[in-house]
């Protein structure tokens, strides 16, 4: 038994010419066409669409998640620190202008 997978374009817009399944050197178990639109691969399932079983595309997702999560959570730690500090900075202000001290006065002969 054997497939012919048809000639594409690749995504990056590169002709790829077709292909019979299994190809020689590859897998002799794969002997079915199996991919998308711009690429083709020969595999041993007719309903395969990913190279991976379906468990490592759940973990990545729950990876994914998780980290977008803690990011999340770091950022909104973040943003509510720096308004605690700007407001921490505007109430303690002083409200008055600063005395400004005595002021300078020059010393010695004057010449009229």
């Amino acid at each position: 038994m054997s497939a012919e997978c048809s000639s594409y374009l690749s995504a990056d817009k590169v002709p790829v010419s077709g292909f019979s399944c299994p190809r020689a050197g590859g897998d002799a178990r794969a002997v079915y066409c199996c991919g998308f639109q711009d690429v083709k691969y020969c595999c041993d399932d007719p309903h395969s669409f990913f190279p991976y079983e379906h468990g490592y595309m759940w973990w990545l997702s729950v990876g994914a998640l998780v980290g977008l999560s803690i990011a999340a959570v770091v950022l909104f730690a973040f943003i509510i620190t720096v308004c605690v500090l700007c407001y921490l900075f505007i109430s303690t202000k002083p409200r008055s202008k600063l005395d400004a001290g005595l002021s300078l006065q020059m010393t010695g002969k004057t010449s009229c």
